[in-house]
């Protein structure tokens, strides 16, 4: 099993197409393919939207769902910083925070935060990887 995992942020009621442009956008830059990748994770407030519920069954991935508060325990390994988020969730980044998370203990940003119109990417490797 792969531990390399995709953190996923999103504006409400985005679309899977949108989120998967992201997502291979993220990849690509990395160089990682695609089947490297062991699972998304977002946060709890995020983790019933439609978009990325058919994303991760689509690509039979596990979705993690980070709860809100845990995220802030990431701010100092997040390499970017919305000011909007960081007022919503107490850290820069909502996909480098989950998916530094998701990775478990010791895990690396492999990719800081991609963004386009309502999607934020990042991804990190558990240090077990």
């Amino acid at each position: 099993m792969s531990h390399l995992v995709a953190g996923i942020g999103l504006r409400p009621g985005t679309g899977e197409a949108e989120i998967r442009d992201c997502l291979a956008q993220a990849l690509t830059q990395a160089g990682v393919a695609a089947t490297e990748l062991g699972r998304l994770a977002t946060v709890a407030a995020r983790a019933a939207e439609p978009g990325l519920l058919a994303l991760a069954r689509e690509a039979g991935l596990a979705l993690a769902v980070i709860p809100d508060e845990a995220l802030a325990g990431f701010e100092a390994s997040c390499a970017t910083r919305s000011t909007r988020i960081a007022g919503l969730y107490g850290v820069g980044s909502v996909a480098e925070a989950a998916a530094l998370a998701a990775a478990g203990p010791g895990a690396t940003l492999v990719l800081p935060r991609i963004a386009t119109a309502r999607v934020t990417c990042a991804l990190a490797r558990g240090a077990s990887a």
